[in-house]
């Protein structure tokens, strides 16, 4: 925001020097970018957050520099006088989208004469950066940048009716702007029209049609509130931002509306003549009480770490805009001015009465009570996590969670309801809520394969959005990983294997299982499962299919994985435990059991251990290349697995019948169970 030294010595006494009002506005929360002199006059740029909007015009900052000198601003007294004529006799105003505008204002003026403006207020326009067009368009500018809310004009004219009509666009409805550019509008964008047509967007920017010339006679005077969102969509979907856009996406004051309108008229019957009707359109929605809030004295001390006089803390408070409703020893109750929505906490008005009062008015080595915070489950878990995958060579990567639509189609696992739309895609395309993280990191592995990085081990710890019809979507922590490490049975192991190491890490009260995926995408057949932990669903592991492959232009077959943080959560175990180690040397054996292919590793497994006794460390596939082994001498319908078990004792060496009586036990359990012979 630039501001006009000169214009601003028209609201408060500017006798300080240049460099303190400077400093003391940065101080109070308005950084100083740069001061330039314009001819006779100087414009000091300012960055104004989005949080203050109210700071959007040269009234706003008058404001805050009263309170900060203690003065009393002066405000313009925007009394235009009316003629006899009624506004309600020369023009009409409907609302047909009042969730898009909350309030319309409508003043008319007749006989006014377009022409030049006079030298001072194009001096003021010159040194904010604005050009001149002719005295109604700078007039509307000129307010705008008094007091932060966009105005427009229209020619009375060439309104059809003559009327107004606040509404949504109609499909295929075009408008020329006054930038002499042609947009295409939706219903999605709130327009204002006359009886036929567009003739403005709302918000954004008026049409060519209705714009003043040297031949306007008669004006309507527009000035309104319009949502924040819609302007703010509106002006991304179209490319076309503007002065106003930018306020009405930050809020403008909805009690300063008439003012702004009541000032336009002021100016306009001053410089280009005229007769202002009687009255004023207004149409507006009932709008609740604004809540009081409270102002605890003592937690000045607490949380900016000096002590600030109760008396001082309402004084700036009053001077600021707030209305005192109560005041005592101990605390003070306002209610915020309209032009401030974001004073909302008790907090707010801390930091109101500190920027005020002066951030450099606390020594640096106050003590500011400090209360230590402890993490919360979600962060531990997530901390071990990041721990274990990393420490496994994964490397997290970021992605975004809108996608394409062919991209969402591609895959869902978790739902078949159709994924959420965005009304302004994040990226080209990209208007998906993405219901899977699986082909984000797809997309990851296609561009590092593309810049012949050939190792592709990542993972992604994000929400995904599962839609629920008439519901808000259900949005879920997951956990992707995805690896080409190793293919088909190999890698398939391998990405299973870091998942059980992650449960080990956790210390998992629960052993994961898994069943074959019945879906078609994107695992290959026979190479994806269904995980399952803690009896419930927890996510999915397999090799991507061809159809995937092709789709995302893939050279490999990475193996990917997806599982629930909340299901992690419950079997967690984040109390540290202490187990004791044996030492005395183990005893490995490997058992080759020849059974059914339909027979399940897990289920042989969990029976193998049941029966070894407490004797058995550990059991699991050898890690030859081919732990399972399929040929026609073992029969077509069956397969070998090939066990690696080790066996300790805590308090001897274990002799070999000790252990062999532990393997004949699990071999003999598995015989019965699956009828599982030791390969001759």
């Amino acid at each position: 925001m630039i501001v006009s030294w000169n214009w601003l010595k028209q609201y408060v006494n500017l006798d300080m020097p240049l460099e303190e009002l400077e400093r003391r506005l940065m101080m109070a929360g308005f950084n100083h970018e740069s001061t330039e002199h314009v001819g006779e006059d100087i414009a000091i740029d300012l960055e104004i957050t989005s949080n203050r909007p109210d700071c959007l015009g040269h009234l706003g900052i008058a404001r805050e520099i009263g309170v900060l000198w203690d003065q009393t601003p002066t405000w313009p007294a925007a009394q235009p006088t009316e003629s006899a004529a009624s506004v309600e006799t020369l023009t009409k105003v409907s609302v047909e989208s009042p969730e898009m505008c909350p309030r319309y204002t409508a003043r008319v003026i007749q006989g006014a004469k377009v022409g030049p403006s006079p030298a001072w207020m194009r001096e003021h326009l010159q040194t904010v950066g604005v050009a001149s067009i002719n005295n109604i368009v700078d007039i509307t500018n000129y307010v705008l940048l008094e007091c932060g809310q966009p105005l427009h004009a229209f020619d009375l004219a060439k309104l059809r009716g003559p009327r107004i009509v606040v509404r949504a666009a109609r499909a295929e409805e075009t408008l020329e702007a006054i930038n002499h550019k042609s947009y295409r509008l939706d219903p999605a964008m709130c327009v204002i029209a006359d009886a036929e047509r567009p003739v403005a967007i709302a918000g954004v920017m008026g049409g060519a049609e209705t714009e003043v010339s040297e031949r306007t006679r008669d004006l309507l005077i527009e000035s309104a509130e319009f949502d924040p969102l819609s302007v703010r969509n509106t002006a991304r979907k179209l490319g076309l931002h503007s002065d106003s856009s930018y306020r009405f996406e930050r809020g403008i004051d909805p009690e300063g509306v008439d003012w702004a309108s009541r000032r336009c008229g002021e100016l306009i019957l001053e410089l280009a003549g005229g007769e202002l009707a009687d009255g004023m359109i207004d149409v507006a929605v009932d709008r609740p009480a604004r809540p009081s809030l409270t102002l605890r004295f003592s937690q000045l001390k607490r949380i900016l770490g000096i002590e600030i006089p109760g008396q001082e803390a309402a004084r700036i408070l009053r001077a600021l805009g707030n209305e005192i409703r109560k005041e005592s020893g101990e605390s003070v109750e306002v209610v915020p001015p309209s032009w401030r929505r974001d004073l909302t906490r008790e907090i707010d008005l801390v930091e109101e009465v500190g920027r005020i009062h002066g951030y450099d008015q606390i020594p640096e080595d106050v003590s500011v009570p400090m209360v230590p915070s402890t993490r919360s489950d979600e962060d531990r878990v997530l901390e071990q996590v990041r721990h274990v995958l990393t420490a496994s060579g994964f490397d997290e990567v970021m992605t975004v969670s809108a996608v394409s639509e062919k991209v969402s189609a591609c895959c869902s696992p978790w739902t078949e309801n159709p994924a959420l739309v965005a009304r302004t895609p994040v990226l080209r395309g990209a208007d998906r809520l993405r219901r899977t993280l699986l082909p984000s990191l797809l997309g990851v592995c296609r561009e590092n394969e593309s810049l012949s990085n050939s190792d592709l081990e990542f993972f992604e710890i994000a929400k995904i959005y599962l839609p629920r019809p008439g519901e808000l979507p259900e949005e879920n922590w997951v956990i992707a990983l995805a690896s080409n490490q190793a293919t088909g049975e190999a890698g398939f192991r391998y990405v299973r294997g870091v998942l059980e190491t992650l449960l080990q890490s956790l210390q998992a009260t629960e052993a994961p299982r898994s069943e074959p995926y019945t879906e078609k995408a994107p695992f290959s057949p026979g190479l994806g499962a269904t995980l399952f932990l803690a009896d419930e669903k927890w996510g999915f592991l397999g090799e991507v299919d061809q159809a995937t492959r092709d789709q995302f232009d893939l050279r490999g077959s990475p193996i990917l994985a997806e599982v629930r943080l909340s299901t992690l959560l419950k079997v967690a175990n984040l109390v540290p435990q202490a187990v004791a180690f044996s030492s005395y040397p183990p005893v490995h054996r490997d058992i080759n059991l020849v059974m059914r292919e339909e027979v399940k590793f897990e289920e042989l497994y969990q029976t193998a251990i049941s029966a070894a006794g407490n004797l058995l460390e550990s059991l699991d596939l050898a890690d030859d290349e081919r732990p399972v082994y399929r040929d026609s001498k073992i029969g077509t319908d069956k397969k070998s697995l090939l066990l690696r078990a080790c066996f300790r004792a805590m308090d001897r060496t274990l002799t070999s019948e000790e252990v062999d009586e532990s393997v004949d036990q699990m071999v003999a359990a598995c015989r019965e169970a699956f009828g599982a012979e030791l390969r001759a």
